[in-house]
């Protein structure tokens, strides 16, 4: 049996609306460009054939990646997470005592991880660092630049869209 990988209801959506995409648009198009490209003849010295081979198979490997994503996938309700400690789907706000201002963040799946969005994979070092704590209690993550500290300030259970 595979196994579960956590993913908030977003994350999720967010994966099948990009396997979605890439079935029935991009795999598509490249159908049309490839052929194309093949009535151009002589395929050794092709570029474009060449080029739409390359990423058809970085198009195929990605949906393969993705649908195993969704197989495994196990969506966690966070609307329905009652806990005072740090759990997958936790929405954390933290204070950085090195650059003494805080932070929030949300413990999420590693598929939907996005550092942009201020969404970190429980895998992460912080992340695995947060896991357990509860508001009050101090954390120290091993960054390349040297121990970081963080204060847990807050912590709520919200479903982002």
């Amino acid at each position: 049996m595979a196994t579960e990988n956590p993913i908030t209801k977003a994350g999720l959506k967010k994966v099948e609306d990009e396997l979605t995409h890439l079935i029935k648009v991009e795999r598509e198009n490249l159908k049309v460009t490839i052929a194309e490209a093949r009535e151009l003849g002589d395929l050794k010295e092709n570029a474009e054939y060449h080029a739409a081979k390359e990423k058809q198979s970085h198009v195929e490997g990605r949906i393969a990646h993705l649908q195993a994503v969704v197989a495994s996938a196990r969506v966690v309700d966070i609307s329905k997470v009652k806990s005072d400690k740090i759990v997958f789907g936790a929405t954390v706000k933290l204070f950085d005592t090195n650059k003494e201002e805080s932070i929030t963040y949300q413990v999420v799946g590693e598929e939907e991880s996005d550092s942009k969005l201020k969404r970190i994979s429980f895998k992460s070092p912080l992340g695995k660092a947060l896991i357990g704590k509860e508001v009050g209690d101090t954390i120290i993550v091993k960054a390349p630049k040297g121990d970081i500290e963080f204060e847990i300030e807050d912590l709520e259970y919200i479903e982002n869209e």
